[in-house]
Parts: structure tokens; sequence; C-alpha cells
């Protein structure tokens, strides 16, 4: 495929924002998941997900000179020549940066679609991407917030760069953590964004619900399931969403859980693509 003047490092991107629920024994402690004083570990780096139609990439983070991992899905009827909508994924709490790559039917629709897709890491596996200010183990997230919410942002860049990505048709999602990082990014640049979706979000600590006016111009859809804890704190701000009259689709899913519904689910990951498509800002 023609990369526009960029090496192996550069990415076509749709944007995933995902996260995963914040459940003690899936999640390593801080003390696990670096060393004491480091911001990022050797995990960070790590990649779960086997598919060759994934691009694992990196890129030197200028802020603090490390290279730091994305992952990249460009659709099989990709053209240079067209303008591509791009889809953007964050992760959830703990996971790798390629995760949301291995949901079930998610490469297969968005090769349908014609979406770039890109995951990117959010600097750490529990960066938050700037929308906690502390970490579940009560750490200070003043840095690494900071430095993760440049890291999406610094990829969206250079899938720009390589790619013709449709700058109408840009869309953002997150599942758990992501949630919440979808939530505050869109919050930081209400002008870039076509649609986005939250599935399963945990609430940012640095946004309250009547923040939603920022982006009450953008269509938002939320998947929830009934059996995850998170159901209370969705539940406020899909009220707030509505008392907006924000273009909203809630979808409160019953016996649903945190996780396996939307991964593990190819008709409600299909049903997450599907809304994005043909949405134009």
């Amino acid at each position: 495929m023609t990369k526009r003047g960029l090496t192996q490092n550069s990415v076509r991107v749709v944007i995933i924002l995902c996260a995963t629920l914040l459940i003690p024994e899936e999640v390593e402690s801080g003390s696990q998941m670096r060393e004491r004083n480091a911001l990022r570990s050797e995990l960070d780096d790590q990649q779960l997900v086997n598919d060759p139609r994934v691009q694992h990439l990196s890129y030197v983070f200028g802020e603090t000179g490390e290279t730091i991992p994305y992952a990249l899905f460009v659709p099989a009827a990709y053209d240079p020549e067209i303008n591509t909508p791009l889809l953007v994924s964050l992760h959830g709490l703990a996971r790798t940066h390629d995760w949301l790559m291995g949901y079930e039917g998610l490469l297969d629709h968005a090769d349908e679609l014609n979406f770039v897709v890109v995951t990117p890491l959010g600097y750490t596996r529990q960066g938050w991407y700037g929308s906690w200010s502390q970490g579940v183990d009560g750490r200070s997230l003043e840095v690494e917030g900071a430095y993760s919410q440049q890291d999406v942002m610094n990829v969206i860049a250079l899938v720009q760069e390589a790619y013709a990505i449709d700058l109408e048709r840009m869309y953002l999602w997150g599942h758990s953590m992501g949630g919440a990082g979808t939530y505050h990014l869109a919050m930081e640049y209400p002008d870039m964004w076509a649609a986005t979706a939250v599935v399963a979000p945990a609430a940012p600590q640095v946004r309250k619900p009547s923040d939603l006016k920022l982006i009450q111009h953008i269509p938002m859809l939320v998947l929830q399931g009934t059996r995850d804890r998170l159901v209370h704190s969705t539940r406020v701000w899909v009220e707030e969403m509505r008392g907006l009259n924000m273009d909203v689709e809630y979808d409160e899913m019953d016996g649903a859980d945190h996780s396996l519904f939307i991964s593990k689910n190819k008709k409600n990951v299909r049903r997450l693509l599907d809304f994005f498509d043909g949405k134009r800002r």
C-alpha cells in the first residue's frame, strides 16, 4: 500500500477508544506494572493480537524520547486517491495497545465499511488518556495522563500524514477506561469528531456530566450492560445528554456484563461500527 513519504512507523487510522472493567484481579498493581518512580514498563510494549491484517507500529515520543507502540488496520479497498474514514479506538485499563483489534468481527466489518482503524496505547496501559487525575492505586496521573492524551493525538497526526484520511469522517470510541478517554478527548477537541461512542464507560475524573454541553453537537452511541457496576454512572451521564437534547442512542442491555458483551459479540460490534458509517462533521 502506498504511504505518503513516511516510514513503516507511520499509520493510517480510525481511532477507537476502548477500556475494560476496573476489576482488581484483572489489573496489575502499580508496582507490578512499572519500576519504582518510572512511568512506563516493558508490559506497556506488549502486543497480543496475531492477525496479519494488523500493523504493529511505533514512533518516538518527542517529549521523552521513548518508543511508543500503536496498532493500525487499513482496509483492503483503501485508495490513496480517495479520502477514507478514520476510527480511533481507545482500550481499557491495563490492556495492550492492540487489544481492541481482537474484538470479534471488528476488522471484518471495518473492512466492509472501508474504515481505517487505529488503536493508540495512550503512553501506558493505564494512563487514562488524560481523563483521570489519580490512578486506581492512588498515584498521581498529572504527568502520565498528559502524556497519555498527547500520545493519542500524536498517533492521529501520524495516520493523517501517512494516509488519505477524511477529516469530515473521523470517529472516536472507547471501552471502559477508553470510554472515559472518549468523553475527555471529545471535549478537548470538539471540532474534530463526526461521531463518538462509549461502551461500558468509566466516568472521567476531570470532567462532570454538565461538560457534555461542549459536545452536544456530536452524535453519540452509548452501550451499557446492567450487570456492570458502571451502569449507575452511565445512567447519570445519559440523563444529562437527554437534557441537552443531544443526538444520543442509548442501549442498556439487560443481563450484559462489562466486557464480553462487546469483545465477543459480533452483533454489538457491528452495531457500533454501523453507528459511525456515513456520519459527517
